[in-house]
C-alpha cells in the first residue's frame, strides 16, 4: 500500500511540474554539449625483433583479445593475383606440429576464437584459457604446414566463388571501378580472375607466405583482462626469437581523375536493376585538415536514412531502397562515391538526381538541422563506440600507423562539433567531384542504355573484367540465296552447328529423348528426368528425394505446370510457344518461312568468340543464340520472361558436349536468372527408345 501512495504522488507531482513548464514543440531542442572523451592512453612498447606491443587493460570480465596485423600496405600481384589471399586461408589448415583437425578440435575445447588471414591473425578466450589459444594462434603463424590437399580444396573453393561473382553487379561494378579509377595492373586496382587462380601453385604460396608474414613492420595488440608485464611476458614467449622479411611500405603514385565525367557502362543481361556508382579519387588520410568536415559532409549527402540521397531518390521518387554514399581514408589515394541500385527504367533519371545532390552540395544548399543532425549522429556513434575497449585499441595502432598526435581522438568530436555550413561547402567542392568523375553503371544494357544519352556524358562500354568493348555493327538480315562463300549468314551458321553435331540426317532421325539429370540450385540438389518425343512432347519431372517437387507435361496440343501441390494449365501463350519446337533439334527447322533469323555480328562468351544469331520464332518469342566460331557448337542463349518485378533475362550456357546415339548433345546447362544459377547435368540418356504416346499424358 505504501508503495502505491508514493508512485502515485510521484505521478501527480510530475504532472503538476509538466503543466508548469511551457514546451515549444514546434523547436527542435538544441543539441548538448559534446560528450567528453576519456581515453586512457595505452601501454605501447616495441619488440627486440620490430613488432609494437600494445596493451589495453579492462579488467570488467574474465576475457582477453589479441591481434597480430602486419602493415604492409597494398602490393601489386600480377598474374598471380590472389595469391596473398589464398596464403591467408592456407594459414589455417594446419601447422607442422598439428593438424588442422587437432588444431581446430583444441580450439573448440576451449571455446576460443582463432582466426589467420593474410596480414595476420587474431584470437579471444576466457583468460584461463587465453594463453593456450594464444600460442595456437603464434605457432599457425610461424609453422605452416601448408598441405597440398588444402592448397587444392581452397583453389577450387576460390574458384567456385568467382564463377558465383560472374552474375553479381554489386561484385562485378566493385572490379570494374577499382580497375578503371587506378589501372587495372596497379595494386589498388588489379583483381583475382579464373586464371590467375588456375595459375597459382603451392610454391607460389610459401613464397608470399616468406615474404609477407614477418615480424617486421608488425603490431601486437591485447585487450582485457591482462596486465601490460603479462602481455609482454607472453608475447616474448610466441614470438621473441621470431625474426623474418624486412618490410618497407611501397610508394604508390596518385592517379589523376578523367578530365571530364564520362559514363563507363558494363551491360549484364540478367540483371533486374542498375547498380550505379558515381566515384572520383581523392587524398584523405587521418591527418587531413579537412578530414572532419568532409565526414560530416558524406553524412548529409548519403549517410543514412536522413541524408539528401535517400530523401531524394527513395523518399521522393521512389527509384530505389536505399541511396547512399562513402568517402574513403587512409595513407593512400581513396574514393568519394555515391550509389544506389535502381529499376532499369529509372537509371538515368537517378544519376540526373544523385548529380543534382552533389551540386547542391558544392553550392552550398545545406541547412542547419542537416548539419545539427550530422554531428549529432558522430557524437552517438563515438560515444558509444567508446564502450568497446577494442575500440580504444585500434585508435592507439591508428595514432601510431598514421603518425598522428597522441589527443587525436581525445579531441575528435570537438572538432566534429566545429564544423560549420562554410566548412561543409567548402571540402564538399574540394571533394566531390561532378565534373570530373566517372557514373560506372552495371545493368542491362537494352533496357538502360537507350536514356543514358540524354544526359549529356560520353558513354564508354566495358565488359566485366574492364576491358574495352567496341560498339558492333548493326544487324543485317543476310538470307540463304543471298549466302556466298567468303560471307557468315545466319543459314552458315545453322549448317555448321547442325554438322557439328552429327549432320542433318542423323538429326532427323532423332525423335525420342530420355534423360536422367542432376539440377544444382542455391546449394540444393534435386534429381529428375527429361522425356521428350519430336516434334515437342515433353514431361519433365524433379524430386528432392522421394517427393517430387515439380512436374511438367505437354501433349503437342495442350499441357500443364504442377508445383507445390499447385496444378496451373497451359496458357495460350505457353502453348504457341511450346509449338515452336518442330524437331528436338529446333535449329532442324530455322531456315524456314515459320522463323526469322539474323545474323548480327560476333561476340564473346567468356574468352571464346561466337557468332551471334537473333531468332524470332513463330510465336513471337525472341533470343538471341551463340555458337563457337571454333567447334559450331551453340554455347548460349539469351531469352526474357515477365518476373515479378518486370521483365527478367535468361541466360542457358551449354558446354560438356557427349555423344548422345549418334549425335552430340550438351550434357551441362547453366541457367541463369537475375543472380540465380541453375546447373543441369545429364547423367544417363536414351535415344530413340522407350519412349511412347502414354509418357505424355495430359489427362
Amino acid at each position: 500500500m505504501r508503495k502505491i501512495l508514493l508512485l502515485t504522488i510521484g505521478a501527480a507531482f510530475s504532472l503538476n511540474l509538466m503543466a508548469q513548464t511551457q514546451i515549444d514543440r514546434s523547436k527542435q531542442p538544441k543539441p548538448g554539449p559534446a560528450p567528453t572523451i576519456t581515453i586512457k592512453d595505452p601501454f605501447i612498447e616495441k619488440l627486440p625483433n620490430g613488432i609494437t606491443l600494445i596493451v589495453v587493460e579492462n579488467h570488467k570480465l574474465p576475457k582477453v583479445a589479441a591481434t597480430f596485423s602486419i602493415d604492409r600496405g597494398p602490393i601489386v600481384e600480377g598474374k598471380k593475383a590472389g595469391i596473398n589471399g589464398m596464403m591467408g586461408g592456407m594459414l589455417g589448415e594446419g601447422t607442422t606440429k598439428t593438424p588442422k583437425d587437432k588444431f581446430d578440435a583444441a580450439v573448440d575445447q576451449m571455446g576460443a576464437n582463432v582466426n589467420l588471414f593474410e596480414s595476420g591473425g587474431s584470437v579471444s578466450a576466457l583468460n584461463r584459457y587465453f594463453e593456450k589459444a594464444f600460442m595456437l594462434m603464434a605457432e599457425a603463424l610461424q609453422n605452416p604446414a601448408f598441405p597440398q590437399e588444402s592448397f587444392e580444396k581452397l583453389k577450387s573453393q576460390k574458384l567456385t566463388g568467382l564463377k558465383s561473382n560472374e552474375k553479381s553487379a554489386s561484385a562485378i561494378s566493385a572490379r570494374v571501378i577499382g580497375a578503371l579509377s587506378y589501372g587495372k595492373y596497379s595494386a589498388m586496382g588489379e583483381f583475382e580472375t579464373e586464371e590467375s587462380i588456375k595459375a597459382l601453385t603451392l610454391d607460389d604460396i610459401k613464397k608470399a607466405y616468406k615474404d609477407y608474414i614477418t615480424p617486421s613492420r608488425s603490431y601486437l595488440t591485447f585487450v582485457g583482462d591482462i596486465t601490460p608485464d603479462a602481455a609482454k611476458a607472453l608475447a616474448m614467449k610466441a614470438f621473441g626469437t621470431w625474426k623474418g622479411t624486412k618490410l618497407t611500405l611501397a610508394e604508390i603514385p596518385n592517379v589523376e581523375n578523367v578530365k571530364s565525367t564520362e559514363i563507363n557502362f558494363v551491360d549484364l543481361p540478367t540483371a533486374v536493376q542498375g547498380e550505379i556508382n558515381i566515384t572520383n579519387l581523392i587524398n584523405n588520410p587521418l591527418s587531413n585538415p579537412d578530414y572532419h568536415a568532409l565526414m560530416i559532409a558524406n553524412q548529409i549527402l548519403g549517410g543514412g536514412a536522413e541524408s539528401k540521397l535517400f530523401m531524394n531518390l527513395r523518399e521522393k521518387h521512389g527509384f530505389t531502397y536505399g541511396s547512399y554514399s562513402k568517402v574513403g581514408n587512409g595513407r593512400f589515394q581513396e574514393k568519394v562515391t555515391s550509389s544506389a541500385q535502381v529499376r532499369s527504367e529509372k537509371a538515368d533519371s537517378a544519376v540526373a538526381e544523385i548529380i543534382n545532390e552533389i551540386s547542391n552540395m558544392r553550392d552550398g544548399k545545406i541547412t542547419k538541422e542537416e548539419l545539427e543532425n550530422a554531428k549529432a549522429k558522430y557524437n552517438g556513434s563515438f560515444a558509444l563506440g567508446m564502450e568497446d575497449p577494442e575500440r580504444t585499441a585500434s585508435y592507439a595502432t591508428n595514432i601510431l600507423i598514421n603518425n598522428l598526435s597522441k589527443d587525436y581522438y581525445k579531441t575528435f568530436l570537438q572538432k566534429i562539433n566545429a564544423v560549420t555550413v562554410e566548412d561543409v561547402q567548402r571540402v564538399a567542392k574540394k571533394y566531390f567531384m561532378k565534373d570530373n568523375c566517372r557514373i560506372v553503371i552495371v545493368g542491362n544494357a537494352s533496357k538502360i542504355l537507350p536514356n543514358l544519352s540524354r544526359l549529356g556524358y560520353p558513354i564508354k562500354k566495358y565488359d566485366k573484367y574492364a576491358e574495352p568493348v567496341l560498339d558492333k555493327p548493326k544487324a543485317v538480315e543476310i538470307k540463304e540465296s543471298s549466302k556466298t562463300s567468303d560471307a557468315v549468314s545466319a543459314a552458315s551458321v545453322i549448317d555448321g552447328f547442325l554438322t557439328a553435331i552429327g549432320g542433318k540426317e542423323e538429326v532427323k532421325k532423332f525423335n525420342t529423348l530420355k534423360a536422367s539429370f542432376t539440377m544444382e540450385i542455391q546449394g540444393m540438389s534435386l534429381k529428375g528426368t527429361d522425356t521428350k518425343m519430336a516434334p515437342n512432347k515433353q514431361h519433365t519431372e524433379i524430386k528432392m528425394g522421394e517427393m517430387k517437387v515439380m512436374e511438367k507435361v505437354f501433349d503437342g496440343t495442350k499441357g500443364f505446370q504442377a508445383q507445390s501441390g499447385q496444378k496451373k494449365e497451359m496458357d495460350e501463350k505457353d502453348i504457341k510457344e511450346a509449338q515452336d519446337e518442330k524437331a528436338l533439334i529446333p535449329q532442324l527447322y530455322y531456315i524456314s518461312q515459320d522463323y526469322q533469323v539474323l545474323y548480327i555480328g560476333t561476340d564473346k562468351v567468356g574468352n571464346e568468340e561466337a557468332y551471334k544469331l537473333k531468332v524470332t520464332a513463330p510465336s513471337g518469342k525472341v533470343s538471341v543464340e551463340f555458337y563457337s566460331t571454333k567447334s559450331g557448337l551453340l554455347i548460349r542463349d539469351e531469352s526474357a520472361m515477365e518476373g515479378p518485378g518486370g521483365e527478367i533475362t535468361i541466360i542457358a550456357d551449354y558446354s560438356n558436349y557427349k555423344k548422345a546415339g549418334n549425335i552430340l548433345l550438351p550434357f551441362t546447362t547453366v541457367r541463369s536468372f537475375g543472380e540465380q544459377e541453375m546447373t543441369y547435368t545429364i547423367d544417363e540418356v536414351q535415344v530413340n527408345e522407350g519412349v511412347t504416346d502414354a509418357d505424355f499424358k495430359v489427362d
